[in-house]
């Protein structure tokens, strides 16, 4: 089975040309659909809805995860934190979120893969569930749950019931939940732990180019915010990892993190 994760889209709509090349069995969007500095939000809503309504037609299997950019379009939820964000659009885009809610989870997990837009760190998944309330085989489970339920929980500065003793402005804190942590403090929390039972596949944090070598995660991680900066993407195919690269039109070249 051939999956092809494809990272923040940021109102992009160079998938469209990844999913025509690839004719995958399955496609994982790490989220953040949403927030361009330089393309329109009109154009960025246009896209998104282009997405879902491929995805209602295609015969391959699509996930779409949620993105700290995304989060703030969904009710109840704060999106006066992130970078970016259209107040003058929010009322639009979250009608067009609310529409699709259905389509959008938190995590995903095939074979020993776990794709969130920023990564999963054992002190958010301890502060939230509890040291023994979790294990490496239902963490995408109880993620999801979780939004479905309390979806406050992966709000910026905040773990229910507990305040982080320690907030980083950009995120990097190894308390910080899976849309929002920083590849510095997903990589030290999970050391001792979850690198060794958990492949991550993330967006989030821009990156020139995917690290498909392992040189510097491991093996273990593998960032590919990279749509704006090399155009690649991942791919994965009989147990292997590889990337391919799309060629970025001009106003494709901008990103947000």
């Amino acid at each position: 089975m051939k999956t092809v994760m494809i990272g923040d889209i940021h109102g992009r709509d160079c998938w469209k040309r990844i999913v025509e090349v690839e004719k995958a069995d399955r496609y994982v969007f790490i989220g953040d659909y949403f927030d361009s500095f330089d393309i329109p939000g009109l154009l960025q809503m246009h896209n998104f809805k282009e997405l879902m309504l491929w995805s209602e037609q295609t015969d391959a299997e699509c996930i779409f995860l949620i993105g700290n950019h995304d989060y703030g379009y969904f009710e109840g939820c704060d999106g006066t934190t992130t970078s970016g964000y259209q107040f003058k659009l929010a009322p639009s885009i979250k009608m067009l979120v609310r529409e699709w809610k259905h389509k959008l989870q938190m995590a995903y997990r095939f074979d020993d893969v776990v794709c969130t837009h920023a990564g999963v760190s054992t002190e958010f998944m301890n502060d939230v569930f509890g040291k023994g309330g979790w294990n490496a085989d239902n963490i995408v489970e109880l993620l999801n749950e979780q939004w479905k339920y309390k979806p406050q929980t992966f709000d910026f500065d905040c773990v229910p019931p507990l305040k982080m003793s320690y907030v980083d402005p950009t995120g990097d804190n190894i308390q910080q939940s899976p849309i929002w942590i920083r590849p510095r403090s997903l990589m030290r929390s999970n050391y001792d732990g979850l690198k060794k039972q958990i492949i991550q596949v993330v967006g989030h944090t821009g990156q020139r180019q995917i690290d498909i070598k392992g040189m510097a995660t491991g093996g273990r991680y593998y960032f590919i915010d990279t749509l704006h900066t090399s155009g690649e993407y991942l791919i994965y195919e009989n147990g292997n990892f590889n990337i391919n690269t799309i060629k970025q039109n001009e106003n494709e070249k901008l990103g947000l993190d």
